[in-house]
């Protein structure tokens, strides 16, 4: 399987004003790789599982079309 890439994401957070700075760096970071990851993830099995995937597109065109504004 495809290992996920390891950052250092809390390597050179100090405690005290710039902490919380990092972290939301780090937070950032982290969802951005989480959401690329689910991404491929998601077109991957689209490609292997077209069928499924044409259902699917089917059933959020018929939520989309009973969705009220």
């Amino acid at each position: 399987m495809h290992e996920p890439q390891r950052t250092e994401d809390t390597a050179g957070a100090v405690p005290g004003g710039d902490a919380a700075d990092e972290s939301e760096a780090a937070r950032r970071r982290r969802r951005a790789q989480f959401l690329r990851e689910l991404h491929e993830a998601k077109e991957l099995r689209n490609r292997v599982q077209p069928r499924r995937a044409r259902a699917e597109r089917m059933r959020q065109a018929v939520r989309m079309r009973t969705f009220r504004w």
